[in-house]
């Protein structure tokens, strides 16, 4: 009868050796995703051959825009913006774009915030809205910008009160800056993310990829190494309790694919009044403006119309130490 060998023991050293080898193959599975997630963030916004060209401007909404540069907060360069002044306006309204996208994507509201009175101050941040050669961050670097476009608003219409629009990062950093500068005394954040832990964490889990914490984690230390900060820098949800007594309102779309839904709420149960919060349960990531412009851009106008057009609030006294956007002391 045919016998089979008996199958050999293993010995220790071979237990060792695969054990070894199976976790460094482990190891560098998990340090290979977390450098494709940082490199995903902050890659330069790459070239495209029509896209680039083919877009709005304020011609097509007969707005009488002036093309502008401002310097950042901190930084050897110059964000580029778009300046819609309205004769005798008391306001003038911020409207920041988000991650990757242009200027040229919000003409839309930005013509019905200036046809409703207000001078409009529409800017790209750096790297984002063009094409460009420039690594880009999730929010960090780009307070710099937001807070370039405050003292520039400050400076060109300088009796005038401020408010800001802002969508998905915009709407992040607006927040965190907003929080520390008293100067904006409006804020619409349209599909923020509370920290930019979640933010990543979200899209992750997402693509399918577990555990995801693990890869998070990994990518947060990398971040520190090829990006210069860590997520912690970035963290709407710790800052938005500041921004009170100025008034808050948080718009999110309940089928948001980019940014978690949920940070919605947790934003604004961490805020303090006046407050107010606006999920459309089928719209995607900044999509409740598409679903119904009418309702959007009328409850957008009647908050600032509230916040900016009565009396004026009592001045808000920040520290020194909270005006400092790239506040570390988290990391």
């Amino acid at each position: 009868m045919w016998q089979f060998p008996k199958p050999r023991r293993p010995s220790l050293k071979q237990v060792l050796v695969s054990s070894v080898g199976g976790g460094i193959g482990v190891l560098g599975i998990v340090l290979a995703v977390g450098l494709y997630i940082v490199e995903s963030v902050i890659r330069p916004n790459k070239k495209h051959d029509f896209s680039d060209v083919y877009t709005f401007s304020p011609y097509e909404f007969d707005l009488p825009a002036e093309v502008v540069t401002f310097s950042p907060a901190e930084g050897k360069y110059l964000v580029s913006g778009w300046f819609v002044p309205r004769e005798g306006a008391t306001t003038t309204i911020l409207v920041c774009p988000g991650y990757r996208t242009r200027k040229s994507d919000l003409l839309g509201i930005s013509a019905r915030l200036w046809r409703a009175g207000h001078n409009v101050l529409i800017f790209d941040f750096y790297g984002h809205g063009e094409p460009s050669s420039t690594n880009v961050t999730l929010g960090y670097r780009e307070m710099n910008d937001f807070n370039g476009a405050i003292a520039y608003a400050k400076q060109r219409a300088p009796q005038t009160r401020l408010g800001v629009i802002a969508y998905s990062m915009g709407a992040s950093v607006a927040v965190i800056c907003s929080a520390r500068c008293p100067d904006i005394e409006a804020i619409v954040a349209d599909s923020g993310f509370a920290n930019h832990w979640s933010a990543i964490d979200y899209n992750v889990r997402r693509a399918r990829i577990w555990p995801s914490t693990l890869f998070v984690w990994t990518a947060d230390h990398m971040m520190g190494w090829l990006g210069g900060y860590r997520f912690s820098q970035v963290n709407p949800l710790r800052e938005i309790g500041r921004i009170a007594p100025r008034p808050v309102l948080i718009i999110h779309g309940g089928k948001d694919s980019i940014v978690d839904p949920r940070d919605a709420t947790l934003l604004y149960r961490a805020a303090n009044g006046p407050k107010e919060l606006w999920v459309v349960p089928h719209a995607d990531h900044c999509g409740v403006y598409f679903v119904d412009r009418v309702a959007y851009t009328g409850k957008v106008l009647d908050f600032f119309d509230k916040a900016l057009r009565q009396e004026p609030r009592p001045p808000i006294e920040i520290g020194a130490d909270e005006m400092n956007t790239n506040d570390v002391s988290a990391a």
